[in-house]
Formats: structure tokens, C-alpha cells, sequence
């Protein structure tokens, strides 16, 4: 085996330029903390910084402490610039307020232009001289006026992006109807199908109030614990089916799937609940 070979293979030998620790940034009002390289940098909890970010030089808040860099990142690593100072905390505020202002004019354009769409919210970015407004809209929206009427009143680039009620879900963050966080907007990387035949298999009544989230889709945590409620409900009778059991025969009302239990009502009428040992065994007879 090749010296350059040997190298790969050892994922103790390092690249010289790849940090040796990150540091978890919030930037904004996310909820998720970004890892960022902080150099020679000592910094502490709490502490503001400016940092590189995805829509140019942002102002963060260090979130967490140094982490080992063991294959945290994937690509270019981000890097805190710079401890926030007075002229930092300035700006920031002159962007709030262009925000704010963008905000409330373009509610009044969409309304006047009768637009259908629903604006969510606005980035204003100074180091690009440009404002980006997401909405979202069932379909396909002709902005061009509202542009040109914007553009008259900002004076700067106007950009609109109209986003899926997820990912807007994910950037406004907020809670679920557990109380926790929104799992968009804390831990979940990318948003995966979740399908109505998730809520059937874990025997959830299809109300959609409650198996759909803050966006108005299925709620992702529907997908969490699938597999496991697939192989737990074998075996296990359908709902309206016929059952034999220790009492006679009945028609099965519903399945505690996680309690392994049944809810039977019986030819008498009456309401019995059985373990699916206790018709297993009552079956045996006929199964042999």
C-alpha cells in the first residue's frame, strides 16, 4: 500500500487547514445553531459575533462551546469574523428597521394589487443592497408590478421567493402540539415524505387537527416510530374484523397496538378487552 493511500485510510491524519474545533452559532431568530470555525478566537457563551453565513456577513450569538471537528461539516466551513462591536450593533439595527419598514409596504402593495399570496417575511441585506421577501401562494403569482412598485419606493434590488409552508414553518420556528420546538427548525436536516398511511398504521384517528402540524401538513414526527408500530400491529386483527374469543365470538372495535390488547365487542353486546396471548390461544384449536 502507497504512502498516499495509507494517509486516506487513517482518519487520525488531518488536513492542516481543517479546523480542530467548531463553534454552534445561532444567527437570527433560528432556533438551530450553525457550526462555525472560530480561528484564534476566545470566545465565551452569549458572547455576539459577526459570521460568514449563507446570505453574506451575518450577526450570531455563540450558542454552544468547542466541539471536536469529527466530520461535523460537509463542504466550506463558515468563520466567526469577529467579536461584534458598536458600529456592528448599529447596523444590525438600521437593518431591523429597513426590515420593518419593507415589511409593512409590501403587505400594502399586495393588498392594493390583490395579489394571492401571503407575505411571511423579509431579510434585508446591506453588504448586497438587496431585500429578499418570501411568500407563499397556492400557485404561480405574477409579482412584476409589486417589484417595480417596491423597487420605486426601496431604491435598492428587490427579491421574491416563494417558499413551501414547511420550509416557512422551519425559518419562522415555533411549537408543536407536544410543547416542544418544532423539529424543522431544531434538529431535522431535510424534510422526508410522511404519508397518511403512517397515522392508519399507528391506529391514529385521521382528524387532521391532530396529526398535522403548525404548517397545516402531516406532522413529521409521524415517521419517527413507523417501523416500529409495522412490526408490532402483525399479527394483530383489522378493525371491524371477526375474532374468536375465550367468550365467544365478537367483532373487533379497536387495537391498542403498543399494549398488545385488543377492545372486542361480543354477540351479547357486551364490551371486552383481551391480550393477543389470550386469542392466540383461543385460536390454536382452530389453527391446528
Amino acid at each position: 500500500m502507497n504512502q498516499a493511500t495509507t494517509e486516506s485510510a487513517n482518519p487520525s491524519r488531518q488536513d492542516p487547514k481543517t479546523p480542530r474545533f467548531l463553534i454552534g452559532v445561532r444567527i437570527g431568530d433560528a432556533l438551530k445553531t450553525v457550526l462555525h470555525d472560530q480561528g484564534k478566537l476566545n470566545l465565551k457563551v452569549g458572547t455576539e459575533v459577526m459570521v460568514e453565513s449563507q446570505q453574506g456577513i451575518q450577526m450570531g450569538v455563540i450558542a454552544s462551546n468547542k466541539i471536536p471537528n469529527i466530520g461535523k461539516t460537509k463542504g466550506k466551513i463558515p468563520r466567526v469574523l469577529r467579536v461584534a462591536n458598536e458600529n456592528d450593533f448599529q447596523a444590525q439595527t438600521r437593518k431591523y428597521e429597513m426590515e420593518r419598514r419593507a415589511k409593512k409596504l409590501c403587505i400594502e402593495k399586495i393588498k392594493d394589487l390583490k395579489l394571492a399570496m401571503n407575505l411571511s417575511r423579509v431579510v434585508h441585506l446591506p453588504s448586497q443592497k438587496k431585500t429578499i421577501f418570501y411568500f407563499t401562494a397556492e400557485g404561480r403569482v405574477d409579482f412584476r408590478q409589486l417589484i417595480k412598485e417596491l423597487v420605486a419606493n426601496l431604491r435598492h434590488r428587490i427579491e421574491m421567493k416563494q417558499v413551501g409552508v414547511r420550509d416557512e414553518a422551519r425559518a419562522i420556528t415555533g411549537y408543536g402540539v407536544c410543547g416542544e420546538a418544532l423539529c424543522c427548525s431544531t434538529f431535522l436536516e431535510e424534510f422526508t415524505p410522511v404519508t397518511i398511511r403512517m397515522a392508519k398504521d399507528q391506529g391514529l384517528a385521521l382528524n387532521p387537527s391532530k396529526i398535522s402540524g403548525v404548517c397545516g401538513r402531516l406532522m413529521c414526527c409521524l415517521q419517527y416510530e413507523h417501523q416500529i408500530y409495522k412490526e408490532m400491529i402483525k399479527g394483530m386483527p383489522k378493525n371491524g374484523g371477526k375474532v374468536l374469543t375465550p367468550e365467544g365470538p365478537g367483532r373487533v372495535l379497536k387495537n391498542d397496538i403498543l399494549g398488545q390488547t385488543v377492545l372486542v365487542r361480543l354477540e351479547d353486546e357486551s364490551v371486552l378487552t383481551y391480550s393477543m396471548e389470550e386469542l392466540k390461544e383461543t385460536m390454536k384449536p382452530k389453527m391446528k
